[in-house]
């Protein structure tokens, strides 16, 4: 076995780069052809979610591998080379094993013990069979990762340790104040994409007692079907889908919104949230996204013009400058888990005079350029409070009514990160998400789980390095038959008076001697070879007996095409 794994996930490297090196369903199947087509691989398979990217490969040489399959990396995500190397992991042989039974068993997830990985494993063991680029050693892998991430679910609490990544989330929405389901009730909730984790969160979302779900993406085909879902659901929710372009209308009736696209780009700008929060007639114009923003064919519609009131909110073109600030890659501070602000929370320093209350209310009749003023001390303010202990940090959420709950679950981001200026808005997402897995306790069953990998990794590595000797043990008795075969013929030439039943005596008699001789030997070296380091021992028996390598090797494919036969498509 030369199993070699190298790849990126939240625990290496910034969401800002996870971001950037996220991988399209084309770029997968480009990159498994390119790695298949690179001279140390010989099987391979891509794992690629939103938190990790992962390239499984069956190499024959390890430094050629990693060199080659970290280029590969690097050229179909689009992030050079020279960047993504600091951030990159690479396991080998027995440790890649285990790293990818620990991820099926959610021990490497964001959230410890969430059970969504294994369907994302399933898609990968998928993708390598349907490209036949996985082969013996991928599929055995990822066949029994599934195994074990059962076997710990079933057998342990893991499933107490941490939860999906979507009822995290919600958590983090509620601050800790009270439970999901509380938080939830009555809620109006507007759900962006409709694929496997989108479908998660309406799902979730009807579970825990929202009143409303509204259900937008590109094709309308799949909106439509989950809503039906919904409705048919059992909880009580009501369901409904409507076209991306209704979205920026949407945001102003909903409570919550949790949005998981494929998009490349931004699906909701800071304009758009700000102009939601601002009331039914939009206070501050939502302009529509650029064109380097589309969402497939289509892009948010405009939100209505501002009305009269338009007072009561940030002047916009401070808006503008903070979210051209934001695109232009300035890191907005962050302080907390939920990026909510609030002016006047804490006004020791601020060169503005904004008094404690309602977050609209406070910025009335502030000028634009106190404003800004007022912007640049909070930014101090959060800076500061990232370089405290991260508790520090959590214990500084703020208590003013959140008018919009937003959780961003995509990678790249859907969400704009400047919306955690908006009073009023509350933004979760990746990052924050990672920050707050970070602080939670670890379960007691977590240890029960690593005990199972362990175990887990060794049966896998036994029976990965017995297996290799098989096709020479066969190799070994067929060519022991073979000589049988021409003793017999021999003594018939000899003896030609025999009658059958006498040649058939003689024949058990001359295959139970060669049977018995070969039983020890054959039992042992499997025993020895499924040892650590007991690979040698196929090619010692091919030597002492000379077995013919283009022999072993016919038994080695007829084997690897009847255990892909066997095990059909990812269960």
């Amino acid at each position: 076995m030369s199993l070699l794994v190298v790849g990126l996930s939240h625990r290496s490297a910034p969401v800002s780069v996870l971001e950037r090196a996220s991988l399209s369903a084309d770029a997968k199947v480009k990159l498994v052809h390119d790695t298949l087509a690179a001279e140390p691989a010989t099987e391979a398979t891509v794992l690629a979610t939103c938190n990790r990217i992962e390239l499984y490969a069956d190499v024959d040489k390890f430094h050629a591998g990693v060199a080659e399959l970290s280029t590969l990396l690097a050229q179909h995500s689009g992030v050079a080379l020279e960047e993504l190397t600091p951030y990159l992991y690479v396991h080998y042989e027995d440790r890649a094993v285990h790293h990818l039974f620990s991820v099926a068993c959610g021990l490497d997830s964001m959230v410890i013990g969430e059970g969504q990985i294994l369907g994302q494993i399933k898609d990968a063991l998928a993708l390598g069979q349907e490209l036949h680029s996985a082969g013996r050693l991928i599929n055995d892998l990822f066949q029994q990762a599934l195994r074990v991430g059962k076997r710990a679910h079933s057998e342990t609490g893991i499933d107490r340790a941490g939860q999906s990544l979507v009822t995290f989330g919600l958590e983090q929405l509620t601050a800790g104040r009270e439970p999901v389901d509380v938080w939830a009730k009555d809620k109006r909730a507007l759900v962006i994409g409709a694929g496997s984790m989108s479908s998660l969160a309406a799902a979730t979302l009807a579970r825990v007692g929202v009143a409303e779900i509204v259900v937008a993406n590109r094709t309308a085909e799949r909106a439509d079907r989950l809503a039906e879902i919904l409705v048919a659901s059992g909880t009580g929710v009501a369901a409904r889908s409507v076209p991306m372009a209704s979205v920026a209308d949407e945001l102003t009736r909903v409570d919550v919104v949790v949005s998981c696209t494929g998009a490349t780009g931004l699906v909701l700008t800071a304009e758009h949230v700000a102009a939601a929060v601002a009331g039914p007639a939009g206070l501050v114009p939502a302009p529509p996204l650029p064109a380097a923003r589309e969402l497939g064919a289509r892009t948010l519609a405009p939100h209505p013009p501002a009305g009269p009131d338009s007072a009561g909110l940030a002047d916009a073109d401070v808006l503008a400058r903070l979210v051209a600030a934001a695109e232009a890659g300035v890191r907005l501070a962050d302080g907390g888990v939920a990026r909510t602000i609030v002016p006047g929370t804490d006004r020791d320093g601020c060169p503005v005079d904004v008094p404690a209350g309602d977050g609209r209310a406070a910025l009335t009749g502030v000028d634009a350029n106190s404003l800004e003023l007022h912007g640049t001390w909070a930014d101090q303010g959060e800076a500061t409070a990232q370089r405290q202990p991260r508790k520090g940090a959590r214990s500084q959420v703020d208590v003013a009514p959140v008018r919009l709950a937003l959780l961003d679950l995509a990678m790249p981001r859907d969400i704009d990160a400047a919306v955690h200026r908006i009073p009023g808005v509350r933004l979760v997402d990746i990052e924050s998400l990672a920050e707050a897995s970070a602080d939670a306790p670890m379960a007691a069953d977590v240890d029960a789980v690593r005990a199972i990998v362990a175990e887990e990794v060794a049966a896998f590595g036994a029976a990965q390095r017995a297996a290799h000797i098989t096709p020479t043990v066969v190799a070994l008795r067929a060519m022991a038959a073979e000589v049988v075969a021409m003793e017999v013929a021999r003594l018939d030439g000899r003896l030609p008076d025999l009658d059958e039943r006498q040649r058939a005596e003689v024949t058990q008699t001359v295959r139970r001697v060669v049977d018995k001789l070969l039983h020890a030997p054959t039992v042992r070296v499997k025993q020895l070879a499924s040892e650590p380091g007991g690979a040698g021992y196929a090619e010692a028996l091919r030597e002492l007996f000379d077995l013919d390598p283009q022999t072993v090797a016919s038994v080695s494919r007829a084997d690897a095409a009847d255990k892909n036969d066997d095990s059909g498509r990812a269960s």
